[in-house]
């Protein structure tokens, strides 16, 4: 519950990936808290239990008094059960006053009528990414095919995404190993997820690692790592071959991100527990690296929640407050002495979070850097915040059918050295003709004839 709040992903994702033997129950009992989060926020008020006991986390409070008075009775021990048991009777009280109040005879109706989900955040696909480190893509379709559904083909566009059904499957129009499902499609007992062979993760999500595309041998850094799923594709695009130096400062993320990744076949990947803000850019060991993916913490507006439950809109306290760590995170990872590039991405759809950090230091860091154009192919661009912000991306269960998100690709500048490419090499070999260059950039044939004509 509390990851959710704090935008570490969805729902779905962050329960099958929280390592509980049970979870099926955990995303039962999670999702019915949710549901009912406004009436237990009221019962928890009434009753004043968080100011009785100070050290109960709110979270495990609704959760709690969900079980103790909605749900099919308290099942853990301890503490935690005789606490809720010590308050019963007062929440008893204040739950029939409240049915009292609203003149309803059943706890159901308490319940606000349903938000209907937008119809842009009911035709999001479920994408799954093919974990080339076990498996290939034909491999993973043949498969899928003998479990009875059918084929389609390559995406032709986004509409062709947005028309599947049934026991049909697409390969993506824009990345090579993704393969997209219908909506709900869940294949979270497939045998193939519980093997590490596919990972269920967004199209928005696999960009950032797709556009950093670091070719096999380097070294990367994945500075805020947890749960895993970018580090793992990182993994999958350098082979093997190389190192990654994955960062998270809870234990408990990266414990969860120790599982996921070796569930995926990944080597070659130094886990550290460590604020990415303290790590040295001068310690020898980060001396080679030429790669950073930085997806830092945000305000998860972006993310379209698959359960019941929506996070509000963050206070503009709560914005600024996002924006200063992630200028700080991001002008801290720039000063890696051997970085070459750098991706940026957040799941928010706030400009205060993307494109004005982004401009923020660029402008601190002068002429050390620049932005390139970040896939030109792709439809949707960032806001006319500044002058070159269309070279970054955005993606909305709207246009792209994703969740919402925002990537900027930074590269150092060096005298002399040619335009930075819009792609990087790894990408560059499952482009299609013409992409991989920045928008109005003519091949080199089309260049010489150009010159010739004044």
């Amino acid at each position: 519950l509390a990851g959710l709040e704090r935008g570490e992903g969805g729902l779905k994702s962050l329960v099958y990936n929280s390592g509980f033997p049970h979870v099926r129950q955990l995303y039962a009992l999670v999702s019915e808290t949710l549901r009912y989060a406004s009436v237990l926020e009221k019962l928890l008020d009434g009753a004043a239990l968080l100011q009785a006991e100070k050290k109960l986390p709110p979270q495990l409070a609704k959760v709690l008094v969900y079980d103790l008075l909605f749900g099919k009775g308290l099942k853990c021990g301890g503490r935690w059960k005789a606490l809720a048991r010590r308050h019963r009777a007062r929440l008893e009280a204040e739950l029939a006053r409240m049915k009292v109040r609203h003149k309803v005879s059943r706890n159901e109706d308490l319940l606000a009528p349903e938000k209907t989900v937008s119809t842009a955040a009911s035709q999001v696909p479920r994408y799954v990414r093919v974990n080339i480190l076990k498996t290939c893509v034909d491999d993973v379709i043949e498969f899928f095919k003998r479990q009875g559904y059918a084929y389609l083909g390559k995406a032709a566009s986004v509409e062709e995404l947005k028309a599947l059904s049934g026991k049909k499957f697409l390969l993506d129009l824009h990345l090579p190993e993704l393969l997209v499902f219908p909506p709900q499609t869940d294949l979270h007992d497939n045998l193939l997820y519980t093997s590490g062979h596919i990972i269920l993760q967004d199209k928005a999500s696999c960009l950032p690692a797709f556009l950093l595309g670091p070719v096999a041998g380097s070294h990367v850094i994945d500075a805020c790592a947890a749960p895993g799923n970018k580090t793992s594709h990182l993994a999958a695009i350098l082979k093997n071959k190389g190192q990654i130096f994955a960062f998270d400062v809870d234990p408990k993320r990266v414990a969860t991100m120790n599982t996921l990744l070796t569930r995926a076949g990944v080597t070659g990947c130094q886990l550290v527990q460590q604020d990415f803000l303290t790590v040295d850019p001068r310690d020898r060991k980060y001396s080679r690296v030429t790669h950073i993916l930085l997806d830092p913490s945000c305000s998860g507006s972006g993310m379209v929640t698959r359960g019941p439950g929506e996070e509000a809109a963050p206070s503009a306290e709560r914005l600024q407050a996002l924006a200063g760590f992630q200028r700080r995170v991001l002008s801290h990872a720039l000063s890696f002495p051997a970085l070459q590039r750098l991706v940026y991405s957040t799941c928010s759809l706030h400009q205060e979070e993307n494109e004005d950090v982004v401009q923020a230091v660029l402008q601190e860091w002068g002429s050390a850097f620049r932005l390139v154009t970040a896939f030109p192919s792709w439809p949707c661009r960032g806001l006319a915040a500044f002058s070159g912000a269309e070279s970054c991306l955005r993606a909305s269960p709207a246009e792209t059918l994703t969740h919402g998100f925002f990537v900027a690709v930074l590269e150092r500048c060096r005298e002399g050295a040619a335009a930075p490419s819009s792609l990087p090499a790894a990408a560059k070999e499952n482009s299609q003709p013409g992409e991989g260059r920045e928008p109005g950039a003519a091949p080199k044939k089309r260049k010489k004839k150009k010159q010739g004509v004044k």
